[in-house]
């Protein structure tokens, strides 16, 4: 039973051991919530759901709004009576935030005010807050810890997004392999500007600090000036960041960057996105190293760098050797490769999610003999780091040859003109399919093809260079900094030509 309680509840855990120590502190406000202060609040909000609900188990709660303490408090309550937590993503649009209500049915949802017309009838943070506030703390009880306990609903790239299944034991094997490849421990401050509707905001971010008994620092969104003052601020001691590359070149071109500020913290994660070598080059020459992984919503953190500038020096855009607690295989035609040759990732461990909310066809699909099939390719390299090569879906096939569009891009993101780059497949009758290149030049350089052309033909070979190229005011990114790579055929679709 101890087992279950703590992989359920390790904030109770900590709670009893460091009670005074500060465990949240609020960015802005300056607010600062103890382990007994916090244990408190979740244990009030648990009181409030069974005496609004009865029985919370199994009951989604969606949460539609920016990181604070409401929603902190709000998924730690759920988790405390057995209920589904349903973090939801604030930048979609009404129809699309309809669409995910539709697919989780929750008996309730709590919405900051400024979303509010998004979910009618949502009671707001701040009377949650209220609510709870004379409520009694209610009794713990031992949970089963693979019950679901949270639904992430994917960024979308591939199509309408899908519930995840997150049970109680998942989001704890997650924390666990991130607490271990993050180095996060009792005297780790945590700062993430991102959004905690995302696994790395809400597990590996949030769930890790307050599990290893560290302090974790909230802010409701990414504001260049005001993320450098907080990581220059001593009294906050931040040693961890979390970012995705975007947010890390907007750092760097705010005029209150200081390399210092940055070169003097345990840690920089980037994630979410592939990191370009000119990125992490730049970083390295102010003292920084750009700390990359790879993970997702199926199962949390898989793959890290090392934290070593001399490691990440070595294997630019690499992401680094297998996370402690997951099992993984390269595929291809259901056979295992062999090293440096490009494979599709499979995963198993107790980090896995079960599947997909409502969609048991598309479970059965991504499972096979217990593996969960990423969609995602790799090379295992012969030092033992993994690097990430593109999505299988992204993949395009010309003139017979396999193109990964994600190695395009970063040839392309490598000349000092482009400030970003996205590449995707056309059909072409003759090739079959080709390349198309979206481009966003960077500020006070001309869009030139055939600059870039010249470019990626001595760096690629030439069924890999793209044939056609496109000006974008913007690459289409999901709030993890995928590419949209829908959005981008759609504009194909709809007749944009060069």
């Amino acid at each position: 039973m101890t087992d279950v309680n703590f992989i359920t509840d390790p904030l109770a855990w900590q709670t009893q051991t460091r009670p005074t120590k500060t465990a949240v502190i609020t960015l802005g406000t300056g607010e600062r919530l103890t382990y007994a202060a916090l244990d408190d609040l979740a244990s009030r909000v648990a009181a409030w759901l069974i005496s609004r609900l009865g029985d919370p188990a199994g009951q989604r709660i969606a949460f539609l709004g920016r990181n604070s303490v409401e929603l902190l408090v709000l998924a730690l309550g759920c988790e405390r009576v057995g209920a589904i937590f349903v973090p939801l993503n604030w930048r979609l649009a009404a129809p699309e935030l309809a669409a995910l209500i539709a697919d989780c049915t929750p008996v309730l949802v709590v919405a900051d005010e400024r979303f509010a017309a998004a979910a009618p009838g949502a009671l707001s943070g701040a009377d949650l807050l209220a609510q709870i506030r004379h409520r009694a703390p209610a009794v713990r009880r031992p949970l089963d810890p693979h019950r679901p306990a949270i639904l992430l609903y994917t960024s979308g790239t591939t199509g309408q997004p899908k519930g995840v299944i997150v049970t109680a034991a998942n989001a704890h094997a997650a924390a666990l392999n991130f607490s271990l490849v993050g180095e996060v421990g009792l005297d780790a401050v945590t700062f993430s500007d991102l959004p905690m509707f995302h696994t790395i905001g809400l597990i590996a971010v949030a769930r890790t600090t307050l599990m290893q008994g560290g302090t974790l620092v909230l802010t409701d969104r990414f504001t260049p000036p005001r993320t450098l003052a907080a990581l220059a601020d001593a009294s906050l001691g931040i040693t961890h960041y979390f970012a995705v590359p975007v947010m890390i070149e907007l750092l760097e071109k705010e005029p209150t960057f200081a390399p210092s500020v940055l070169s003097r913290l345990h840690a920089v994660f980037v994630g979410g996105a592939p990191l370009v070598p000119a990125l992490i080059g730049r970083f390295l020459g102010y003292g920084v190293a750009l700390v990359n992984g790879y993970g997702m919503s199926e199962a949390g953190t898989v793959m890290h760098m090392p934290i070593d500038r001399d490691a990440v020096r070595a294997n630019p855009g690499s992401v680094g050797f297998l996370a402690p607690h997951v099992e993984v295989r390269l595929m291809s035609d259901r056979h295992d490769v062999v090293d440096g040759v490009t494979g599709e990732i499979w995963l198993r461990g107790p980090s896995v999610t079960p599947g997909y909310w409502n969609r048991p066809t598309e479970t059965a699909a991504a499972f096979v003999d217990g593996w969960y099939r990423t969609g995602d390719l790799a090379r295992h390299e012969t030092n033992g780091q993994y690097r990430i090569v593109d999505r299988l879906k992204d993949m395009y096939v010309s003139g017979g040859e396999n193109v990964y569009p994600a190695e395009v891009e970063r040839v392309l993101s490598s000349h000092p003109d482009v400030a970003d780059a996205a590449v995707i497949g056309a059909p072409d009758p003759h090739w079959g399919e080709v390349g198309v290149a979206f481009i966003v030049p960077r500020a006070g350089t001309a869009f030139d093809r055939d600059k870039l052309t010249a470019h990626v033909s001595t760096r690629l070979a030439r069924y890999k260079c793209p044939t056609r190229y496109i000006e974008a005011a913007a690459i289409p990114r999901s709030a993890s900094g995928k590419i949209l790579k829908p959005a981008l055929r759609d504009r194909l679709s709809q007749g944009e030509h060069p």
